[in-house]
């Protein structure tokens, strides 16, 4: 993601890169010479906060690091765009979100599916589905090499079904408009590579006050399957909705990161049935022209960042409903290891 934010910053007149930092020097160097190696250089994030002075910083690092970093660059007084999840705990997100209250700064979380013409069309039509809805979701990647190697280290910090299912809740949350009421989740570990107390696979269930249910499931390794990887699906009673992304269902497309927010076309079922039983209308196929690729979103993403300080947006709904999907994933974390329903 750092990679992806930073060439958008490159290229977008209204942002001047003044340091890239990172612990590894391959990457960052790797980096730096793609950007035309022009840019300073750090591997200690507190010099570089001190020695740039920085009027925003970008935070792409492992989930444990997020609260800490994000609340430094606020103390440094900057503005913050910040990879999702916020932070570890329900806690530290809120911790984050008071620190970018009290310093009078921008906080902007990483939810790219916000910022795709197609994802936002999908919710659109979920809300005139009518109540209740069942959305089913799900991103399961076969990973190897260093997509493994990457989400071993992910795992330290916190399960697939936290890390990515923040931003499917999320989603979920728009359509429905509603409250949770309850979550469970179902956990497997799968590999001996990693923590004995981690699972690389996860499923989990939320329960909302109108009546709406969803689920999300993620699982990552070299042992997950390139079926099915892909659903983004969801019915009321009025008919249903779907994501139809032939070429990132395709095989070996899982660990493609672009296939994670490709869509290329809506289906949109109506259920009503006429005198002789059978559907009034024929399923209508959107095909969607405004296709973004990885690097695109991220682009938009920074220019709605950039429009945030600029025009000094209310980013109150915006924070808050990354607590709350943090919560939500939380919940279904703590369900499937006590094995029991969390309620909300």
């Amino acid at each position: 993601m750092g990679i992806s934010h930073s060439r958008a910053y490159h290229k977008l007149d209204d942002f001047e890169i003044v340091g890239l930092v990172s612990r590894s020097p391959g990457s960052r160097q790797k980096l730096n010479a793609e950007l035309g190696g022009i840019y300073p250089e750090f591997d200690n994030y507190d010099t570089a906060l001190a020695e740039t002075k920085p009027d925003a910083v970008s935070i792409n690092t492992y989930p444990d690091t997020h609260a800490e970093y994000a609340t430094k660059a606020f103390e440094a007084g900057a503005h913050v765009f910040l990879e999702k999840p916020i932070a570890e705990t329900v806690e530290g997100a809120q911790a984050v979100v008071d620190a970018a209250v009290k310093a009078g700064k921008k906080l902007v979380i990483g939810y790219i599916l916000r910022h795709h013409p197609s994802w936002i069309k999908f919710i659109e039509i979920a809300r005139d589905l009518g109540k209740p809805l069942v959305m089913r979701m799900n991103l399961n990647q076969q990973s190897f090499g260093s997509n493994w190697e990457t989400h071993k280290n992910l795992m330290n910090s916190m399960s697939p079904i936290v890390d990515c299912g923040v931003h499917y809740v999320d989603v979920m949350c728009q359509m429905t408009g509603s409250k949770p009421v309850r979550v469970n989740a179902i956990g497997a570990r799968l590999s001996p590579e990693i923590d004995e107390n981690m699972v690389n696979y996860g499923q989990l269930q939320v329960t909302f006050a109108d009546g709406s249910v969803g689920w999300y499931e993620a699982g990552w390794g070299p042992m997950s399957s390139e079926e099915a990887f892909f659903v983004k699906d969801v019915w009321g009673p009025d008919g249903s909705v779907s994501i139809v992304a032939k070429s990132a269902s395709a095989e070996s497309k899982s660990s493609d990161v672009d296939s994670h927010s490709k869509t290329e076309s809506l289906r949109r079922h109506y259920s009503k049935l006429g005198a002789d039983g059978n559907f009034e209308k024929k399923d209508e196929l959107i095909d969607l022209t405004d296709e973004p690729d990885h690097d695109e979103l991220c682009k938009r993403e920074q220019e709605y960042f950039l429009k945030a300080i600029h025009e000094d947006l209310d980013l109150t709904d915006h924070m808050g409903d990354a607590v709350n999907s943090l919560a939500i994933v939380l919940a279904a974390d703590k369900a499937f290891r006590e094995g029991r329903t969390v309620a909300f």
